[in-house]
């Protein structure tokens, strides 16, 4: 860009169209725009952003994967910034309190999935960055009862990361249900998983790592992966749970036919390429099973949040300034981010 867009107060980016990332016949589907500074609703709070994960569910959004639910809408579910007004009714926050803004935006409370706590999978449900606007901008509102009171301590870009790809890692690892002291198998590794396999190794797992990236490799040796591999390499021995995190359908007879006996699977991602045919006997017999992973309650968030607390897991940041959001996109789809890429203001 031969001018900086602002973004010091009255600054977002949109997908205006989406479309390829990174493509070189003209603008890409992110776009800089100025807009009036919002105002919390009521039950809301305003919150200052100063830094926003870069997720790839933001590439599926602005190439169109997911189709899009807001015009012009703003990307960026992994928020840390402070609280500067508070809407009518929000007595969990004060301003000037550090605030985290992640995926999970609202949902009805009143579906028999709300009722029996699988929030996740309520059909009313909202999120930020694709049904309201999130924090790819100099400030974004929150519903204050899905957002998180954050520490004061930690950097926000390494906070950031944890609010969607630390979350949904979290409960991609607890719907894989592996046993103690099992042997995990992680395929794709980047932002989520490179999070994950630190939350599985401080609770005792092994890890198998498979990937392409000849840098993603050598980040997970040096997280404490006992295997490495590319993505079509067999494990040193049957896995007892694996997480898909690639949006490779291809990889899941792959990652099937390397669990043992009454392994499970689970699909982390919310985009997937098509899956191959399977063999029962092959991919599913012996009790192995296939499960995806939709979303995150609170209590997965409060409670991955906890856990990390405790574990301090080493975040990979890549720092790119706001005004960059277009490049760190492009690099994210180029698979030029090792660990995760944020935006900081």
């Amino acid at each position: 860009m031969d001018e900086e867009p602002p973004f010091a107060e009255d600054g977002a980016w949109v997908v205006a169209r989406p479309g390829p990332v990174g493509a070189d016949d003209g603008p890409g589907p992110l776009v800089p725009e100025r807009r009036a500074r919002p105002a919390p609703g009521a039950g809301e709070i305003l919150v200052e952003v100063e830094a926003c994960g870069v997720c790839r569910t933001d590439l599926h959004l602005a190439e169109g994967d997911l189709p899009p639910r807001l015009p012009r809408c703003t990307p960026g579910h992994e928020v840390v910034g402070r609280v500067t007004a508070l809407g009518a009714g929000v007595a969990d926050f004060a301003v000037g309190d550090r605030a985290g803004v992640a995926w999970l935006a609202g949902v009805c409370g009143r579906c028999r999935y709300c009722r029996g706590g699988r929030e996740n999978l309520c059909p009313a449900s909202t999120y930020t960055g694709w049904d309201r606007h999130g924090g790819y901008a100099g400030f974004v509102t929150a519903d204050a009862r899905f957002a998180y009171r954050l520490p004061e301590g930690p950097p926000a870009e390494e906070l950031a990361p944890l609010l969607c790809a630390g979350i949904i890692g979290y409960r991609a690892l607890e719907r894989a249900e592996l046993p103690d002291g099992g042997l995990l198998g992680i395929y794709g590794f980047g932002a989520s998983a490179h999070l994950t396999a630190q939350l599985a190794t401080a609770r005792g797992a092994r890890l198998a790592v498979f990937t392409r990236g000849a840098a993603a490799r050598d980040l997970a040796r040096e997280l404490g992966a006992g295997f490495v591999g590319n993505s079509y390499d067999p494990p040193p021995e049957p896995l007892d749970a694996a997480i898909l995190f690639a949006p490779a359908g291809e990889l899941v007879p792959v990652a099937l036919a390397a669990l043992d006996r009454g392994g499970t699977l689970a699909v982390a991602g919310i985009h997937l390429t098509d899956v191959p045919v399977l063999n029962y006997r092959q991919h599913l017999f012996q009790e192995r099973t296939l499960r995806s992973v939709t979303a995150n309650t609170r209590a997965d968030g409060r409670a991955f949040l906890a856990e990390a607390a405790r574990v301090r897991p080493v975040v990979r940041v890549n720092r790119y300034p706001m005004r960059r959001a277009d490049a760190a996109l492009a690099d994210l789809a180029a698979d030029r981010v090792t660990g995760v890429a944020v935006l900081v203001a």
